[in-house]
């Protein structure tokens, strides 16, 4: 069984170190942290990196599309440098480095399929490829996604996987039938958006919440009186020492 932690480094710990970057994995470690949060995606020739948005400009010193990008390319940018002088010269991690860093550091893995549009499946599977050569402990690893396709490719190819369904502010028509039909583990919601009339419709699906992204400690204390059981946070220092 998934041993929940009550915090998740979003990103790494983005508040202190560049998001999805080796810097912010050893960060989080740093802080007391168990369990970190990353996205992956696809590079033009299908190299699985950790990076969030679709285009390079806001965490980069590049420009346009990570789908339109080699990896070559992407080797040679700075991901550190819109951050702080501290960090020039980051490099956007492989999906293979960060993997080796938080077993290194024996730490536990939400790894958020994040895929650019289009690449639904193949990025689900780039990555599932990946972690079946690098991952042994399915009770340290959770799987999410807000794709449909890249939920049910993981359940597909890796069904001893954990799986965690994201869900944005107002879910679809049907999300508790789909939900049961994925066998999730936990409903990744957004806590800062949360309602009691939405908190009682989650509660009906009977599985664990975690909530994103939350950086203030008394909102925090306010979600766990609600019932959540867990929360992603760009400060976990915040949390951890309230």
């Amino acid at each position: 069984m998934l041993k929940l932690p009550k915090i998740i480094g979003h990103r790494g710990a983005a508040a202190y170190a560049p998001e999805n970057t080796l810097d912010g994995i050893r960060t989080a470690a740093d802080m007391g942290l168990q369990w970190v949060e990353l996205d992956v995606k696809l590079s033009k020739d299908g190299v699985a990196i950790i990076f969030h948005d679709d285009e390079l400009d806001r965490t980069t010193n590049g420009t346009g599309k990570v789908a339109e990008t080699d990896f070559a390319t992407l080797q040679d940018l700075d991901c550190g440098s819109w951050f702080s002088d501290s960090f020039i010269g980051t490099e956007i991690p492989t999906l293979e480095q960060a993997l080796e860093e938080i077993i290194n550091l024996n730490m536990c893995l939400n790894l958020e399929i994040k895929p650019c549009p289009g690449r639904e499946l193949e990025t689900a599977e780039v990555a599932l490829d990946i972690l079946a050569r690098y991952w042994d402990e399915p009770q340290k690893l959770l799987l999410s996604s807000f794709e449909a396709v890249s939920l049910e490719t993981c359940k597909d190819m890796a069904p001893e996987w954990l799986r965690g369904y994201l869900l944005e502010k107002e879910p679809h028509e049907n999300w508790q039938e789909y939900a049961d039909y994925l066998d999730i583990t936990t409903l990744n919601i957004n806590g800062a958006e949360l309602t009691i009339e939405r908190l009682n419709e989650y509660r009906q699906l009977n599985k664990p919440l975690l909530a994103y992204t939350i950086n203030d400690a008394q909102m925090a204390h306010h979600l766990f009186h609600m019932g959540i059981s867990g929360i992603f946070t760009d400060a976990p220092d915040l949390l951890l020492s309230d």
